[in-house]
């Protein structure tokens, strides 16, 4: 992975998240936080939430990742990362995940704290980074 793609990753904790239902798409402005590899995404939602039945009917999903509070609009970085999202069932992991979310976004506490919420792993499959208007970079990830 190059480096200003796990940058960007690291730097930031609100993503865009799309999901697809019935053939409908639905996005969702989510917070989130990452391993060290910044080869899964972590994100925790309400098993009520709309987003979360379209990832148990369909579980592809795109994230987007932006540099507009970071850079000037001139050189503004969208990353897509394209992945599917994995059930986390090992006890030690989920910990590990909520104590990583909480770090980077104090604001989910009540989430978190909630029994109804669900933890969203994806594991991440290709990146597409456009760094500007013209220069742009894909990567399957294996």
């Amino acid at each position: 992975m190059r480096t200003d793609i796990r940058d960007l990753i690291q730097s930031n904790n609100v993503c865009v998240l799309a999901t697809v239902s019935e053939g409908k798409p639905h996005c969702s402005l989510m917070s989130y936080s990452t391993n060290n590899d910044s080869n899964e995404i972590y994100m925790i939602t309400q098993r009520e939430s709309k987003k979360y039945r379209n990832l148990k009917e369909n579980p592809s999903v795109s994230l987007l990742i932006d540099s507009r509070q970071i850079d000037s609009k001139t050189r503004t970085k969208a990353l897509t990362i394209t992945g599917t999202v994995q059930s986390c069932v090992d006890e030690n992991k989920k910990s590990i995940i909520l104590a990583s979310l909480l770090d980077k976004n104090s604001n989910l506490k009540e989430f978190i704290d909630d029994p109804a919420s669900e933890i969203i792993v994806v594991q991440v499959k290709a990146f597409q980074l456009l760094n500007g208007i013209k220069d742009s970079y894909f990567e399957i990830v294996t």
